[in-house]
């Protein structure tokens, strides 16, 4: 039973994102569910929103297909950030230039799918 879940317009650089997603592919759903929690990176919140979210979908698609799946049998099958829209803001500089400031953004897809 594969579902997915994505979180768009994450407001955090790919990049940083993409060290903690790493960490739990190819995971157990109880065992990303461990690493993210005692994990000091702030994008280990949005991945584990992303992650609890794509649990619910596979039991709410399980139970309306009249089956039953335990978060215990799930893993993360795969786990991607691309990159959302950049937000362009401007910086006064030295000698009235102006610097560029880049906000970037995220999209974080989760895929978790029945042991085989």
């Amino acid at each position: 039973m594969e579902a997915k879940a994505v979180a768009r317009y994450v407001r955090m650089s790919p990049r940083k994102v993409r060290l903690v997603v790493d960490q739990i592919r190819g995971r157990s759903v109880n065992d990303a569910y461990a690493i993210l929690q005692f994990s000091k990176k702030a994008a280990a919140e949005p991945v584990g929103k992303a992650l609890r979210s794509a649990v619910a979908n596979a039991q709410y698609k399980a139970q309306d297909q009249g089956e039953f799946v335990d978060a215990d049998d799930l893993v993360v099958r795969e786990a991607r950030v691309d990159e959302g829209p950049t937000f362009r803001r401007w910086r006064a500089a030295a000698m009235g230039r102006a610097a560029p400031i880049r906000k970037r953004t995220s999209h974080i897809v989760v895929v978790v799918d029945t042991e085989e």
